[in-house]
């Protein structure tokens, strides 16, 4: 029986924070149109269900996470990808940060709360997206039925989500420096 060969596999999470020409890496967890969270999982390098959405829902564009990121609750920075394509679970995308949801939540151990923004990307390479520069670009109504998603799709993960507000480009490029690792 052959032993597995976990060292020669890549690990998503560790990949460089940006690459060429500074965009974003964002690695897709869950794409377009799923009905469960994918979790990528680094002591296994692979993706793992992490739970279904709630009936109905499906992901309105591709989720996943930034690499070289810890965010306040442990894991990699949050990032939804703003574009009319799906991909699939392990696409890296160079990205262009658009804003940030602020979000707060309940913390995984302990009494308190905790923030767990989800920041708002867009591909370089989506050129039907190319005029976008801040998540104010969107309608108000589009950023309603996403706080209205963020907020929906955890309704019965016991993590009583709070949307604090909308911030820009700016703010989520800072964010992704002050969170980075290695």
């Amino acid at each position: 029986m052959l032993e597995p060969q976990v060292d020669k596999v890549s690990d998503l999470s560790r990949l460089p924070l940006r690459g060429k020409e500074g965009a974003f890496h964002v690695v897709v967890e869950s794409p377009r149109g799923s009905t469960v969270k994918l979790k990528y999982e680094p002591e296994l390098r692979a993706f793992t269900i992490s739970r279904p959405l709630t009936r109905g829902l499906r992901y309105p564009f591709d989720w996943g996470f930034i690499p070289s990121t810890q965010g306040p609750d442990g894991d990699p920075m949050d990032a939804m990808v703003y574009w009319d394509v799906a991909t699939w679970p392990g696409v890296v995308l160079p990205c262009r940060a658009l804003g940030v949801l602020q979000v707060d939540q309940k913390k995984k151990k302990g009494k308190g709360r905790e923030r767990n923004d989800r920041l708002l990307m867009v591909p370089v390479s989506a050129a039907r997206a190319e005029h976008l520069r801040s998540h104010q670009d969107l309608s108000r109504r589009e950023r309603e039925e996403l706080e209205h998603f963020f907020l929906t799709v955890v309704a019965f993960a016991n993590k009583d989500a709070r949307v604090l507000g909308w911030k820009g480009a700016a703010v989520a490029e800072k964010l992704l420096e002050v969170h980075a690792v290695g």
